[in-house]
């Protein structure tokens, strides 16, 4: 009795290291796991918060750029007009005029005599411009309140000598409204700087250009002149022609990287920094405006980049902490058991069981070797994943439990690192449902009951369940929302499926359960949209009737998967692919 007591102290306290190691191990494990996925996660959705703010500073750029080259050619192609009329300069007025109308993008022009050119008009300065009424009116800025000789749109293209874009005003003496003006100088025959031609853009253009620019819901965006004064700023109107980057930059807690920013951007320069503001990190990405001097920003909030894969983040943590309690119980069940030899293997067993279910929450895989079940001689099985981007949102699973083949094929909404996500999860809960029952439509309800109790990323899955019964062909399946497989008999035909609702987005829907009868050779085929709405050069789309083309004939399930996938790749040629194909062939030998 004492050697048997002994013994058994012996293998609790065994069993009680090994408990506490496997724990340690499995929660080191499942903490770099997380910790590994979650740093590629927010890597990968900053660079795509990069690419979308290079992307919008971009095509802004070549907006602007639009019109700036529309008012510059309007100018440049009237100098001549303008040189010729030096002479008649009663007839100056009508090259002002001219501009205006023949060019929607100009609010005014002037032809301004460089002052004492004509002794007979020392100060001579036609102005045509629209009112408020689009109603052409011509008046003159040669007068004692406006001196337009000293104003910077007369000056400086005379001091360049070269066209000039103009730091933004409210011209009092002419249109009344902030604008910004393209001044050329025009030269008389004899070389001699005579005037000063000009084309007037209302900054009301860009205001509304900049205030389109939605990159996030709480990002917004800015325009800076050369000198730094804030042009355009939609969330505070009240600062604009007010204050400068510079005298925003004091009010910042960041305010000596806000500086620095400000002079790389009116440097001309590209790039992006990080900036505090008001305890909260922003991503500033910036670009400069050519010819002009300005400089386009777009600022993003962190929260607004890295606020969905956070949330998801937690709801991994939460799985991780289930998956960890899970063995905690397993261990204290198996440690306050029985010390037989014979208990000790069941309980072995049961917790390698139980572990492979915690495995699979933080496994993302799905199954690559085929075949899969090279013992078995009444099925044949192929699969294939090949996503759009590095990481995509389609799915496939397969495994056998008590003679029935479990099966399923999804397709989450959207693209890139959070559709990868939720592609993991979803797996994962397949798995972790179909464990416990053979009923497609209860696997699908119950997974679409967790996945809508969880989902705040707004994010639902085309889904097919599917359960067959290798011993007599019985077919179970379940849908939920996603394509009809086709069925490979006699003939080729879709198989008939009520379509249901994805799963994710009404927690309370009620899943039906279809039943259909396999005859031995008889195939199902299962695929995700990428395949029929793969598109080649002219956009044109691979469509049903070739898939059902390619699937003539007899064949392996690994060559019908091979010559699909060769077809498509055939037809797509050098066009980039545009979604994640996902094809999954069953082939029911049976006996």
């Amino acid at each position: 009795m004492i050697i048997k007591d002994a013994l058994e102290r012996t293998l609790i306290r065994k069993s009680a290291r090994t408990g506490l190691l496997l724990v340690v191990v499995a929660a080191l494990t499942l903490e770099a796991t997380a910790l590994i996925q979650y740093y590629f996660s927010q890597k990968g959705i900053r660079e795509e918060a990069s690419m979308r703010a290079e992307g919008e500073l971009e095509a802004t750029q070549h907006k602007i750029l639009n019109v700036i080259d529309q008012a510059e050619a309007a100018v440049r192609n009237s100098v001549w007009i303008a040189q010729w009329c030096l002479d008649v300069p009663d007839s100056l007025p009508r090259v002002s005029q001219r501009i205006v109308q023949d060019n929607p993008v100009v609010l005014g022009s002037t032809v301004a005599l460089v002052p004492g050119y004509l002794k007979s008009r020392p100060l001579y300065a036609p102005y045509a411009y629209l009112d408020e009424r689009d109603s052409l009116v011509l008046r003159s800025l040669a007068t004692e309140e406006y001196d337009y000789p000293s104003q910077e749109w007369f000056r400086k293209p005379i001091e360049l000598d070269a066209g000039y874009w103009s730091e933004p005003y409210i011209d009092v003496g002419g249109g009344e409204v902030l604008m910004t003006t393209f001044s050329l100088p025009i030269k008389d025959a004899k070389g001699k700087t005579a005037a000063v031609l000009t084309a007037d853009i209302s900054l009301d253009w860009l205001t509304e250009l900049i205030d389109n620019i939605k990159v996030y819901p709480s990002a917004y965006s800015m325009l800076l002149s050369r000198i730094g004064q804030i042009m355009v700023c939609p969330p505070a109107e009240t600062l604009v022609m007010h204050r400068t980057a510079y005298e925003m930059a004091t009010q910042m807690e960041d305010s000596s990287a806000v500086r620095e920013l400000t002079r790389e951007m009116l440097s001309g320069k590209t790039g992006n920094v990080e900036v505090k503001h008001q305890g909260r990190k922003n991503y500033v990405y910036f670009a400069p405006v050519e010819r002009t001097g300005w400089a386009m920003s777009i600022i993003i909030p962190e929260d607004d980049i890295y606020g969905s894969i956070r949330r998801i983040g937690k709801m991994v943590f939460l799985l991780q902490l289930l998956g960890l309690l899970m063995l905690i119980l397993i261990i204290r069940s198996f440690v306050k058991g029985q010390l037989r030899v014979k208990d000790l293997s069941e309980k072995k067993e049961r917790m390698e069981g139980e572990l492979h279910i915690a495995s699979g929450i933080q496994m993302s895989m799905i199954p690559k070797t085929f075949p899969p079940f090279p013992e078995r001689h009444d099925l044949d099985m192929a699969a294939a994943l090949v996503p759009a981007k590095e990481v995509g949102g389609d799915l496939y699973d397969f495994f056998i439990r008590d003679e029935r083949l479990f099966f399923c094929i999804g397709d989450v909404s959207g693209k890139g690192v959070p559709a990868s996500l939720v592609m993991a999860v979803t797996r994962t809960v397949f798995r972790t449902v179909s464990a416990h029952t053979f009923s497609p439509g209860q696997i699908v309800s119950a997974m679409n009951k967790s996945m809508s109790d969880m989902n705040e990323s707004n994010m639902f899955v085309t889904f097919f369940c599917g359960v067959l019964d290798l011993r007599d062909g019985t077919l179970h399946y379940s849908n939920a929302g996603h394509n009809p497989p086709m069925m490979l008999t006699d003939s080729i035909e879709a198989l008939p499926v009520d379509a249901n609702l994805p799963l994710g987005i009404l927690a309370e829907m009620d899943f039906t359960e279809q039943e259909i009868k396999l005859q031995p050779d008889d195939a199902v085929f299962l695929y995700t949209d990428g395949l029929t709405e793969a598109e080649n050069a002219a956009h044109e789309q691979f469509g049903e009737e070739r898939m059902e083309a390619a699937l003539h004939c007899r064949k392996a399930a690994i060559s019908h998967l091979e010559n699909i996938k060769e077809q498509v790749a055939e037809f797509v040629g050098e066009a980039p692919q545009s979604d994640d194909l996902t094809l999954l062939f069953i082939h029911y030998l049976g006996s």
